[in-house]
């Protein structure tokens, strides 16, 4: 048996223990109530989900993980990392020719085969070259969109945000997602306080970084680099087509309906 199955048929996870890089924030952010008393206390088990706001396969995964945390006795936790352009943008410059075509094709087929409203947002939030695949030293909105999600994961309202946010921008509805009141609005429609949370993130950006390096340090010791990334119980489940085995796993270690 593979060192994989021994560990999972033990019960104890191949990886190291991702959680133990996680700190507990104190943050100055007091005036938007950023602080974790705020999520209600849950016996429910946990999963961890792993996120990018540029990242076409989370928002395909969002309703079946709204679904999941709705119709299972589990929690969903958010924990937003910076896209792959941000983090290693050399990444492009070696991909095959073939990736952008095919993560074209394959993001609309999902998005076709669940009926789930697509279009690649207007303006990408990462700046891009797509003749080149060259990423810009200059990226004005994913800094702020992350930072924005991850001020939302610490009040505990994470998902909310998404369904908000992530909808509006990548379902096609709305053109210039980054001008006028899209962003306030959508903000707003989750149940935070657009103002603060803008001004928030405007005003102290290295706290929300802070936030973000844990999570990407957690993501990592979770056993992989990729998005929608779903850790339940040490166990790793990478990309929206593993959400099925996901719920199966849980079924498995007795999480029921609610």
């Amino acid at each position: 048996m593979s060192g994989w199955g021994q560990a999972w048929r033990s019960g104890r996870s191949p990886f190291p223990d991702y959680r133990r890089h996680v700190k507990k924030s104190a943050l100055s952010c007091t005036e938007i109530e950023m602080t974790h008393s705020n999520i209600p206390a849950t016996s429910n088990p946990t999963v961890d989900a792993f996120w990018s706001m540029r990242s076409s396969f989370c928002y395909l995964a969002l309703d079946r993980l709204l679904a999941l945390e709705a119709e299972w006795r589990v929690q969903v936790e958010i924990r937003v990392v910076y896209p792959v352009a941000i983090r290693n943008p050399e990444f492009f410059s070696r991909a095959p020719a073939h990736y952008r075509p095919y993560h074209l094709l394959d993001s609309q087929r999902v998005a076709d085969f669940h009926g789930i409203p697509y279009r690649r947002p207007r303006p990408d939030p990462i700046v891009q070259d797509l003749a080149t695949n060259a990423i810009a030293d200059e990226q004005p909105y994913i800094h702020q969109l992350t930072r924005l999600a991850a001020a939302a994961q610490m009040q505990g309202r994470a998902l909310p945000f998404l369904d908000q946010v992530m909808r509006m921008i990548w379902d096609g509805s709305v053109d210039n997602w980054h001008q006028g009141d899209h962003l306030a609005d959508a903000i707003t429609r989750s149940g935070m306080n657009a103002s603060a949370l803008l001004n928030a993130v405007r005003e102290r950006p290295d706290e929300f970084d802070a936030v973000i390096e844990a999570n990407q340090t957690a993501q990592a010791s979770a056993g992989h680099s990729g998005v929608p990334l779903c850790v339940f119980d040490g166990e790793p489940f990478f990309g929206q087509d593993r959400l099925a085995l996901l719920q199966w796993r849980l079924q498995q270690q007795g999480v029921t309906r609610r």
